[in-house]
């Protein structure tokens, strides 16, 4: 065993002498800080390469981040066409000065197209001429579904508002019931109703409009941009239509539950905007629409825009419209200044 023992040694010695082996001390902290030395090194090497690396995509990274567009600043000017109009992406529109009756922009301003829920501004006219009781309850009945659209409503069958309440959801959420109800509680019913809208459309100057009912979910009910102008302007002169189209939202007891409804134009919550009317519009034959009487550079302006192609369209044209016009409104003051 001895012998055994003596030829380990030997054997292990020779072995260290080569490199071949640790001595015993690698396994205690001191040795362990001398074998991480070369591990320190190789990692600085390898830091060292990166930072070249770096170095040398830099100017790539650069050149990157200065292709990519940056965003649009807030009060950056709109854009506009190679005859400085504002690149709007509704099919037909207008826009004119309410005082002046100058027309700042058109494009089809002529054409007869379905108008939608733009309906309800002539409902609203219509049934605040009657003079009904605004406060008298009206049920929501089989009669009010849409039999047409197939589309729904928070207004349960058995609902019960008044007047005014179905007119504030008519106007401000675009509630189709609720115009349906209107329309139906009509002396003489619907079909009264419905001759009343078109006498007061040949009454205020609307010589392209035709209605056949009340919610505007009839692509039947027609007008052309032109004539809208007219029917805003008239609308505008409702305190309760101005009142209820540019309410934000409404909280309203229906049955047991308080149920909450918003305008169905979000440029009515915003600050940048004042707006005097307004009213959106859908179905599928119309596209998207949008009227409004706003104030632009303290002016009182009427926008109309028709059949705008996505669902955020029409809103983005407005601003659009209210952006060029204040840059072209900027330009006149500085030329002014500059003369």
């Amino acid at each position: 065993m001895k012998f055994h023992h003596f030829v380990i040694a030997v054997l292990s010695f020779a072995m260290l002498q080569l490199g071949w082996v640790e001595p015993v001390g690698a396994a205690s902290g001191t040795a362990s800080s001398k074998a991480s030395k070369p591990a320190k090194t190789k990692k600085a090497s390898i830091r060292h390469t990166i930072r070249k690396r770096s170095a040398k995509a830099g100017p790539r990274k650069v050149s990157m981040r200065r292709s990519l567009a940056p965003a649009a600043p807030v009060n950056a000017r709109p854009e506009v066409d190679h005859l400085g109009l504002p690149m709007l992406r509704s099919s037909a529109f207008i826009v004119q000065n309410q005082d002046t009756g100058e027309v700042l922009l058109e494009k089809k301003s002529d054409t007869v197209v379905p108008i939608a829920s733009i309906t309800k501004l002539m409902t609203a006219m219509v049934v605040l001429d009657g003079g009904q009781s605004l406060s008298e309850e009206i049920v929501i009945t089989t009669d009010d579904l849409d039999a047409l659209k197939g589309t729904g409503s928070r207004l349960a069958i058995g609902t019960r508002l008044t007047r005014e309440q179905l007119l504030h959801l008519a106007l401000m959420s675009s509630e189709n019931r609720a115009a349906s109800a209107l329309g139906r509680s009509y002396p003489g019913g619907i079909d009264a109703f419905i001759n009343a809208m078109n006498i007061k459309a040949r009454m205020i100057g609307l010589t392209d409009t035709r209605f056949s009912d009340s919610t505007g979910l009839n692509p039947l009910n027609v007008s052309s941009p032109r004539d809208l102008v007219r029917m805003v302007s008239a609308a505008s002169t409702y305190p309760l239509i101005r009142e209820f189209t540019t309410t934000s939202e409404e909280h309203v007891q229906i049955g047991r539950r308080v149920q909450r409804f918003g305008n169905t134009n979000s440029l009515v919550r915003s600050p940048e905007w004042e707006i005097g009317l307004s009213k959106t519009g859908y179905i599928r034959e119309a596209g998207r629409c949008l009227v409004m009487q706003a104030w632009v550079n303290k002016q009182p302006v009427i926008i109309v825009l028709m059949d705008s192609d996505g669902r955020y369209t029409r809103t983005a044209d407005a601003v659009r419209v209210k952006k060029w016009m204040e840059a072209a409104e900027t330009q006149r003051v500085a030329a002014l200044g500059s003369s």
